[in-house]
């Protein structure tokens, strides 16, 4: 029903879910917000600490008529389970990453979301990050001409990753987790993966988890690559990286190339290059584009002779936001002001989306097509390292429209 406030209750209180609660609680469209987790003490200290209300389990909340959304950030490989029960309960669903670990999923989410005219929206932080915003903004003023060839990345060693703690997701394949990598470049180019080969990287670092017979996923890849063929005739490379990334990830769109310009992104630098159309020789046209990339705190402190040290370390790079964001936020809802932000000044701007969809019944730009083409091609990927790499067909569910 549009036009209906919004009752949200949050399922998972772990250390992500954290960042989004007190956005939901002032956000205009929502009413009330709920709690619950399968550890009771999660649930009381996130009740303690926003004072909101408890619901001791899932099925209350499927069964309730006044919760009209679902806030998903349980562990990653029951988000398809969770999702789907919640839109067969008539709910709207924000879900954190990724949308599903099966194909089968993901297409049953779309299936349910076409059938039911609710909302789902992947929360993924990385296509609001300055890089990918930057990159659509290119690609659509034509800078690039056609596209040729990107590449994207999510390299975050298990050691100092979340989910490598968790007995159920340890030894993950890293490509189901894929869309920090895959959302940058197919929403930079507007298309979608056709086809994908995979090889990968066997763990060398005697962490006895990347070993088939010790995880659940039947894995022994801590790195995997993957070469996409995109539907525009692109190619793409996507690394997901568990072995290599210490201390702080780095997720990031480090190139785009097209007929007519490209993009190149190391560290805090962010350089377009342009044909000069202008010159008769063979030259080109290179703008050094940092300051509109980077986030502005960034930029004012890039005379310090530690800077470029202190970007690789990721300072800078989670509560703020670079001038190519502020356009968006100028529509952010005027209670989100003084809120912490988070993942590189994304956090408002996902939560301002599902709210603004799931209040007015009019699907999100991160909907359940979309994030059916950025976490599909990863699950196929899994697959074709299974088996040598061999070439395999993604799937596509359309785009909505």
């Amino acid at each position: 029903m549009a036009n209906r406030k919004l009752t949200v209750a949050f399922v998972g209180c772990g250390r992500f879910a954290k960042y989004f609660v007190p956005l939901f609680k002032v956000h205009p469209f929502v009413e009330k917000v709920y709690a619950c987790d399968l550890i009771k003490e999660k649930a009381e200290e996130y009740s303690e600490k926003f004072n909101i209300e408890i619901i001791d389990t899932y099925e209350e909340i499927l069964s309730r008529s006044d919760i009209n959304c679902v806030i998903n950030f349980t562990q990653r490989h029951l988000h398809g389970d969770i999702v789907i029960r919640a839109l067969k309960a008539g709910k709207h669903v924000y879900s954190a990453v990724p949308m599903a670990s099966k194909v089968e999923e993901c297409k049953e989410i779309v299936e349910l979301v076409e059938k039911t005219g609710l909302i789902y929206l992947m929360g993924e932080t990385c296509y609001y990050y300055p890089c990918a915003m930057y990159c659509r903004e290119a690609y659509k003023d034509g800078k690039f001409g056609d596209f040729a060839y990107g590449a994207s990345q999510y390299y975050h060693h298990i050691n100092d990753i979340g989910y490598g703690k968790i007995p159920e997701e340890r030894g993950m394949p890293p490509l189901l987790y894929p869309t920090h990598s895959t959302a940058m470049i197919i929403s930079a180019v507007n298309s979608y993966v056709k086809k994908v080969t995979c090889v990968g990287f066997k763990d060398t670092y005697n962490d006895k988890t990347f070993i088939k017979e010790n995880n659940i996923w039947n894995n022994d890849l801590i790195n995997q690559y993957v070469l996409m063929e995109l539907a525009n005739g692109g190619t793409a490379r996507v690394t997901e990286a568990r072995g290599f990334g210490w201390g702080k990830p780095s997720s990031y769109i480090s190139a785009l190339y097209g007929t007519k310009g490209s993009y190149e992104f190391s560290n805090a630098q962010h350089i377009l290059v342009e044909k000069d159309l202008k010159s008769v020789k063979e030259k080109v046209q290179l703008t050094d584009v940092s300051d509109y990339v980077n986030p502005s705190e960034m930029t004012a402190n890039k005379h310090l002779p530690d800077f470029k040290n202190r970007v690789a370390n990721a300072e800078w790079q989670w509560d703020v936001s670079s001038p190519i964001q502020q356009k968006e936020f100028d529509r952010l809802p005027k209670e989100f002001k003084g809120l912490p932000n988070g993942h590189m000044g994304t956090h408002k701007l996902i939560v301002d989306d599902f709210c603004k969809a799931a209040y007015s019944g009019e699907q999100p730009t991160l909907n359940a097509w979309q994030s059916a083409r950025y976490t599909v091609p990863g699950l196929v990927a899994i697959e074709s390292a299974k088996k040598g790499g061999i070439p395999l067909e993604v799937p596509d569910f359309g785009d909505g429209k």
